[in-house]
């Protein structure tokens, strides 16, 4: 009996807590359900980083199962300035940085990038639209670039700043992504300047785009014009991370 009592007086408590939380968010609203979707990113996040290996690969797939179309998606023509003269050049002036919270900034042109050590892979790209395609990526490391700028140890966050702003204007909030230190040095985790054997296309995000393939298709950022090692992106845009995570997306995308 006294065991019932104590499951049936839990019980009441939690059911008064569970009032209490209700009302709560009938008076807060919106604050309350964004600190309930932040908290369940978090826990999303830290249950991922727990349970799955650092160095787990995504699938990998044969030449036979690329997408005959990749589409693409977001901005697909950069209508910044900057932008165009670069395209219009043939990205012959193309310089990727490597700046922040780093020992040896880096300017590297695509021809460096391209001495570099490559990774080819192919994989499948997983829209929040609900869309799939698989492609093949050829690019540098992401982790070679890092390791030869030498991450400074306050580094936690790398910081992808783009040419394209989804607006099309030229004062529009450009786009960016971050990813922790886990993905950033992931093997899979590359700056791709091929698609499908051939040079990366515009609509698909020439001259440089990310892919990390542990996460959503969002998190590729697109026309790539500086990276960026930080401590916090707090201070950035909106302050979540991303483009889209400012807007309401989750941060972490993984899947």
């Amino acid at each position: 009996m006294t065991a019932t009592l104590d499951r049936r007086s839990w019980l009441a408590r939690a059911g008064a807590a569970i009032g209490v939380i209700a009302l709560s968010a009938c008076e807060r609203g919106v604050a309350f359900s964004e600190r309930l979707r932040v908290s369940a990113e978090a826990l999303t996040y830290r249950s991922q980083r727990l349970l799955i290996p650092r160095e787990a690969l995504a699938p990998e797939y044969d030449a036979r199962l690329i997408s005959p179309f990749f589409k693409p998606n977001g901005s697909i023509d950069p209508a910044a300035a900057d932008y165009v003269a670069l395209r219009d050049g043939g990205f012959a002036d193309y310089r990727l940085e490597v700046t922040g919270l780093v020992e040896r900034p880096l300017s590297l042109s695509l021809d460096e990038l391209r001495a570099r050590p490559a990774r080819t892979q192919i994989t499948k790209h997983d829209c929040v639209e609900g869309w799939t395609a698989i492609g093949q990526w050829t690019g540098v490391r992401l982790e070679t670039l890092l390791d030869e700028a030498r991450l400074k140890p306050e580094a936690r966050y790398i910081v992808f700043h783009c040419y394209d702003a989804l607006t099309q204007t030229e004062d529009g909030p450009r786009y960016y992504e971050s990813i922790d230190l886990v993905d950033a040095r992931h093997p899979q985790t590359i700056l791709a300047y091929d698609m499908n054997g051939e040079v990366l296309g515009v609509p698909n995000g020439a001259p440089l785009r990310l892919r990390i393939e542990r996460q959503l298709g969002y998190k590729q950022a697109k026309y790539i014009r500086r990276i960026e090692a930080v401590e916090s992106f707090a201070d950035i845009q909106g302050g979540k991370g991303g483009y889209w995570p400012d807007r309401g997306y989750e941060w972490y995308a993984g899947i």
